[in-house]
């Protein structure tokens, strides 16, 4: 059975490149544009990983991490946080919150199947 990922990104072009990438690679994706559907949507279908965008509109994807390594259904879920922001300090602020692996954009294909194959189990 094909691995599912979770690609949480509000920009619509990064979000069908994810997807994109991903399911030419053969994994099953579930994309999410709102970080309000974020935990329910990983309570529903337990994804094998979650690709999480940082700055989404109205809700940080830091606390999305932390809310979710918080809740026993998704706390083992891996994260690979995705953001535009890399300032310094960022990356250890959300490897804080829970994130296994981090990549900063603008992300170049290689690096980004390498981090996904990186944290999934199995």
């Amino acid at each position: 059975m094909a691995k599912l990922i979770m690609v949480v990104e509000d920009n619509d072009l990064n979000r069908k490149l994810f997807c994109d990438v991903l399911k030419a690679q053969g994994f099953e994706v579930k994309p999410i544009a709102d970080g309000n559907e974020v935990l329910s949507a990983a309570r529903e279908i337990s994804p094998d990983l979650i690709i999480m965008d940082i700055q989404l509109p109205g809700i940080s994807g830091v606390d999305l991490i932390e809310a979710a390594k918080k809740e026993t259904s998704l706390k083992d879920i891996p994260v690979l946080a995705v953001t535009a922001f890399a300032a310094k300090g960022d990356e250890e602020k959300i490897r804080e919150a829970g994130a296994a692996g981090y990549l900063s954009k603008p992300v170049s294909i290689i690096p980004f199947m390498n981090a996904v194959k990186e944290l999934l189990p199995g």
